[in-house]
């Protein structure tokens, strides 16, 4: 399962999954901590109703399989639409969630229809399922009665839980929860406290420690074909006094006023889109949806996560929640496109505070700045070399050009010219191998090979190019003259990297007597960066030959379309008998190309493809079963977000 709906305001980000159910849970940075780490673990909505004149009743939680659920995200905020129905009960849940934008609160507004023609009491649940500790063993939940609250902490992390009827200001806490109960989640053979609220009652058990959970109820009596309305609310604070001022203010205060102040924001955020006029609505939506997820990814302090769905941790070794310089490069180029600059500048200063001494960057990094995990390793043999790619500090180099080409604010480019600028575009002339001419060997874009290759070195001479321009803006004549001949010498012989059978291969490794050891696997990456990179046009001979070659062997390789990363790729191929599985990013890349090449029907149709692999919600995955269309991996994954906006873009002249 993926996260169709994604919720965050730079430090607090709620992740909803297929059941319209809160399954990430990060603070206080957007993908560090999260706090809902157990690999099975959801936070459930269950609903108990009473049966014919008052005997008996009913319960069922919303993810049991028998309730109609769709989640959306709400037109033009972070903020959600699901709809949760059950015909058995008779009863539609509706609820609209969004986490404040200026205060750490993660809300859910919820409106309970009874959809019966008689009147009947309705109770809600919600539980909630913390791992604060990562451990699981070391969380406290306790029953706060002076503000009618459940409080999970675990040191400096403090969760408050709360809600109250009606959605009105609110003086009297009898109006928030009828019920509560506290007990121990997932040890020492304990499935949950969740259990409790199966025979529609709560225990009222005030305090546990270890591994924890928690439940808090709802109830009123609903009218014939009427409803009520609860907001049910999460404080994220540093101490339980900070949370609860927070949260008396929520309970004296009127949640609609929150909700209209949070459009509002979001309203004001995406104003530069909404100021392009020259735009078809069908596009500015699918835009302004694709640009609030990877806002969404955002780190307040820089960080541009590459995905916050956890669910990969179910059958993998890690999460996506790192932000790798490339990946994050490429989320803010669209916004930097429409016009939105401050996530860029964030951004910029990550990167110049995480870089080396030596002036490059390192492999991806955690959002609070530390170094993120990594396959690379620092030998080769008995040779030492450094576990980097590449191409991440050129690109961001580049974006920095990117953004100043569009902002014209010299101010941030004289800031970081010698401390981040000056440093990488060093680092990459002095990075190369006098034998060919060519930077040294590191990993390529998708981690995965040591070598040259002709995605990187595209970058490296787009990111040189980049920076000579930049020291001719602030005055480093000589440094531009320096990096600007680098760059034209590794211009002049990429053709090192291109195969005789007339396409350039995934790239090479200088062996230690000097010979070249070519790697000749035809790469979408080999097609793309000499192209966006190094600048060659749809109608340089090269070019066309790699791209006619990427039409015969990469593109619709597969039952369902679309374009694989490159030949006998096996990352998550689960079916041996196709080359690889289809990527939105590699077919939005040659959508791009096609537009460029003026072949606007082969781009339409690529563009097609995408839309038809959208969840509901419009979140994109990483890539897809090969047969049935089923996501695979993450979802959503920026960088397929970025490359959307990205296209559309093109597609629509919209520079």
């Amino acid at each position: 399962m993926g996260r169709p709906v994604v919720l965050s305001n730079g430090q607090l980000f709620v992740g909803l999954d297929e059941n319209g159910l809160v399954h990430d849970f990060y603070y206080p940075y957007v993908g560090l901590d999260n706090l809902t780490t157990a690999r099975s673990s959801q936070h459930k909505v269950g609903v108990w109703v009473s049966g014919d004149d008052g005997d008996g009743g009913q319960f069922s939680w919303t993810n049991d399989g028998s309730w109609q659920v769709t989640v959306d995200f709400e037109c033009g905020m972070l903020a959600s639409a699901v709809t949760m129905k059950s015909e058995k009960l008779g009863v539609k849940l509706e609820l609209h969630d969004f986490v404040d934008p200026r205060q750490n609160i993660f809300v859910r507004r919820i409106s309970v229809y009874n959809l019966r023609d008689e009147e009947r009491e309705i109770r809600l649940f919600m539980h909630q399922v913390f791992e604060i500790s990562r451990s699981g063993r070391a969380d406290t939940a306790v029953y706060v009665p002076e503000g009618n609250y459940v409080l999970d902490y675990k040191g400096r992390c403090c969760l408050l839980i709360g809600g109250k009827l009606g959605g009105e200001p609110a003086a009297d806490a009898k109006v928030g929860p009828d019920q509560y109960a506290v007990g121990n989640y997932a040890i020492e053979g304990k499935v949950g406290t969740f259990k409790d609220a199966e025979d529609g009652e709560l225990s009222g058990n005030a305090v546990e420690h270890g591994g924890v959970d928690s439940v808090i109820r709802f109830s009123q009596t609903a009218p014939a074909q009427g409803c009520f309305e609860v907001d049910y609310w999460i404080v994220a604070a540093d101490s339980q006094i900070d949370g609860q001022v927070i949260h008396d203010q929520l309970m004296a205060g009127q949640m609609q006023q929150r909700s209209v102040a949070a459009h509002e924001y979001w309203r004001q955020w995406l104003t530069p889109l909404h100021g392009r006029t020259a735009m078809a609505e069908e596009v500015r939506r699918d835009i302004e949806r694709s640009l609030l997820i990877v806002k969404a990814h955002c780190d307040a302090r820089g960080s541009v996560l590459a995905s916050g769905d956890s669910s990969i941790f179910n059958f993998g070794r890690d999460y996506y929640c790192y932000c790798w310089p490339r990946d994050a490069a490429y989320a803010i180029w669209p916004l930097l496109r429409i016009g939105l600059y401050g996530e860029a500048k964030r951004f910029f200063e990550f990167a110049r505070d995480t870089m080396h001494q030596d002036g490059y960057l390192m492999h991806k990094y955690q959002p609070d700045r530390s170094i993120g995990s990594t396959w690379h390793p620092l030998v080769h043999g008995k040779v030492r070399e450094l576990a980097i790619q590449e191409d991440e500090t050129a690109i961001v180099v580049y974006m920095i050009g990117e953004y100043f080409k569009r902002s014209k604010d010299l101010a941030l480019v004289n800031d970081m010219y010698d401390s981040f600028i000056a440093k990488a575009a060093n680092f990459m002339v002095s990075f190369v191998d006098e034998e060919t001419g060519l930077p040294h060997a590191s990993y390529d874009l998708w981690e995965e090979k040591f070598l040259t290759s002709s995605y990187t070195v595209s970058t490296v001479i787009a990111g040189l190019e980049t920076a000579a321009v930049l020291a001719q803006a602030t005055g480093h004549p000589d440094d531009a003259q320096r990096w600007q001949t680098a760059a034209a010498g590794m211009r002049q012989n990429l053709v090192v990297l291109y195969h005789p059978d007339g396409y350039y291969r995934k790239g090479y490794l200088l062996q230690p007597n000097g010979d070249l050891k070519f790697d000749d696997t035809l790469d979408i990456s080999s097609l793309f960066g000499p192209y966006m990179f190094a600048g060659l046009q749809p109608d340089d001979p090269t070019l066309m030959s790699t791209l006619k070659h990427v039409e015969e062997r990469l593109l619709n390789t597969t039952p369902i379309g679309g374009v694989i990363r490159y030949e006998n790729d096996n990352y998550f191929l689960v079916k041996r008998q196709y080359k690889g599985n289809p990527w939105i990013v590699c077919s939005l890349w040659l959508a791009q190309i096609y537009v460029s090449s003026g072949r606007s029907a082969e781009a339409m149709a690529l563009l097609n493809w995408t839309r038809d692999r959208t969840l509901f919600s419009g979140a994109l995955s990483e890539q897809f079963d090969p047969e049935d269309g089923g996501s695979l991996g993450v979802t959503p994954l920026v960088w397929s977000h970025a490359e959307y906006i990205n296209t559309l873009l093109d597609a629509s002249n919209t520079q």
